[in-house]
């Protein structure tokens, strides 16, 4: 007979029910996120199949259901270069190995060979790793099923079908959305880009060593988010470029562009910035007030771009923190003369120069921009002393 369950077991029992109703819940939901997608490849791979089987005349394409998948999972949201590269890969694995399948069957040692000179191939071809690898990969699919019976250009030419498919629906007829890749890219460097600010400012304040140190290692990390946005940028002004349905974002991606430029100035200027912090810790150098709130108002700048750093209303209010961190800084600097603050506040007058570019500034706007802010925080300054 069994025992009646304890209070403890029921709550355990009705926790784990609970949980396992919101991961369901949460995997539906996920699955509609990525339905488009889902439908979108099991299209692609049908249309390559029938293109190569009912135009094309091949028996069994399979390998072109195959490429169209493969290309497609793999270059979504990638430069158009690399995605016929991929594509080139494939299709060089492909046939290598049906040229060795056919020649020496199949078997481990077989195979083996088959992927060595499928990567060897397209290393001859000048593939970058990014070919090596897809070859291989194909070299190996194709490999490990039915050889054809005598050499064709069949199944290369199958390849090439699914993954020309793959390129048009992804930067056609049904690309990703351009803006919103670049938008998802800009979030996260910005946000950090924030954070290594207010931790350099942190660090200043409290002469910290140890967290200037940490902001300086933060702040050398910032580059593959640096990277990503840069690639995003780019993939969406060639995306806009190529797709009739993306065309109206044309003139927002090129913002992008303009924007991932200046940011990749300013995060190289925010690692000076923190080896300029950590030195003026170790000497114990002056570090004016006015320099602590230009950086965390240079921070507030970047956290107002960043869900979306082309919308105007957030353009202009990262204007005005961008302009108080460049005349608080100029400020401070009027008040002591030591070396470190002033290559802080040279580096936190540069990065604002970099975001107001980024914001439509020309380069002479931006200079003027920085002077007149400096200027104005002075005038009012000494109107508050008299």
């Amino acid at each position: 007979m069994m025992e009646p369950m304890t209070g403890r077991t029921a709550q355990l029992l009705d926790t784990a029910a609970e949980r396992s109703r919101v991961t369901v819940r949460q995997r539906l939901a996920r699955l509609w996120t990525v339905l488009p997608a889902v439908l979108q490849t099991a299209i692609a791979a049908a249309v390559a199949f029938s293109l190569a089987r009912d135009v094309v005349g091949h028996p069994g394409p399979f390998v072109a259901a195959v490429s169209a998948i493969v290309a497609l999972g793999i270059t979504y949201g990638q430069r158009t270069r690399r995605a016929v590269e991929i594509v080139l890969g494939v299709a060089v694995g492909v046939f290598v190995s049906d040229l060795l399948t056919i020649t020496l069957g199949t078997g481990p040692g077989q195979i083996a060979l088959v992927i060595g000179l499928a990567m060897s191939a397209a290393i001859v071809l000048g593939g970058s790793r990014l070919v090596v690898s897809q070859s291989a990969t194909s070299a190996a699919l194709v490999a490990t099923v039915a050889a054809p019976g005598h050499l064709s250009f069949d199944r290369p030419v199958d390849a090439l079908i699914g993954g020309g498919v793959a390129l048009l629906v992804n930067l056609v007829i049904s690309p990703v959305n351009p803006a919103r890749l670049a938008r998802r890219a800009a979030t996260p460097v910005l946000e950090e880009l924030a954070a290594v600010l207010r931790d350099v400012a942190a660090a200043l304040e409290a002469r910290d060593h140890d967290g200037a140190v940490d902001a300086l290692a933060r702040a050398r990390g910032l580059d593959p988010l640096m990277a990503r946005f840069a690639e995003a940028a780019e993939v969406g002004v060639e995306v806009a470029a190529l797709s009739p349905l993306r065309r109206s974002h044309r003139a927002d991606l090129e913002l992008y562009r303009r924007e991932a430029e200046q940011i990749d100035l300013a995060v190289r200027n925010v690692r000076v910035l923190a080896r300029g912090a950590v030195r003026a810790v170790d000497l114990e150098a002056h570090v004016p007030p006015e320099t602590v709130v230009a950086l965390r108002e240079l921070a507030s700048g970047a956290v107002a771009l960043a869900p979306d750093p082309v919308d105007p209303e957030r353009a202009a209010r990262a204007r005005v923190h961008v302009l108080d961190a460049a005349g608080r800084a100029t400020l401070g600097l009027e008040r002591t003369g030591n070396l470190s603050a002033s290559v802080i506040v040279g580096q936190v007058r540069s990065m604002a120069t970099d975001l107001l570019k980024g914001l439509g500034a020309t380069d002479a706007e931006a200079v003027d921009d920085v002077r007149r802010a400096a200027r104005g925080l002075s005038d009012a300054e000494l109107a508050q002393e008299d």
